[in-house]
């Protein structure tokens, strides 16, 4: 009975967590806004709603938790402490891939920035321009006259 009560406490204080607007995303979006970077947030429709939308670029952007998503190789992903603990990070990490699977189906490119690579403003910035800003917009298309009018 204990053990039915611990877990119904569990589920709730959960469900409670919620994942939009943490710090890491909050700064990664700052950093991107900082880059001259414009994106959507949390598209619905799109499977995982991803945290972040660059549309022009076809890109979706998830910014994910060390200890939630378990980064390899990162201290605060550490062991879990029991089998339920086991199973809920298992079903994590299949869930990011199967949602990752279904983004690209759907045409979408995909990259994830752990919550410790947010950490300094230096890093984040490395990552952004390497992973965003130096890829081409590729599903817009614009005109030669359009490209010279935006370039006055």
């Amino acid at each position: 009975m204990k053990q039915a009560i611990a877990l119904d406490r569990l589920q709730r204080t959960l469900g409670v967590i919620c994942g939009k607007d943490t710090a890491p995303e909050v700064r990664v979006r700052r950093a991107a806004h900082g880059l001259g970077l414009r994106f959507r947030l949390h598209r619905a429709d799109l499977p995982g709603t991803p945290d972040l939308l660059f549309t022009s670029r076809r890109l979706a952007v998830f910014v994910h938790g060390c200890f939630w998503h378990r980064h390899p190789r990162c201290p605060k992903a550490s062991a879990p402490s029991s089998e339920f603990w086991a199973t809920k990070f298992k079903s994590n990490v299949a869930r990011d891939r199967r949602v990752e699977k279904e983004l690209r189906a759907l045409g979408w490119d995909v990259i994830v920035i752990w919550e410790c690579e947010t950490k300094k403003s230096e890093t984040l910035a490395r990552i952004l321009t390497t992973k965003i800003l130096r890829r081409k917009v590729g599903s817009v298309k614009r005109s030669a006259s359009r490209l010279r009018h935006r370039k006055r």
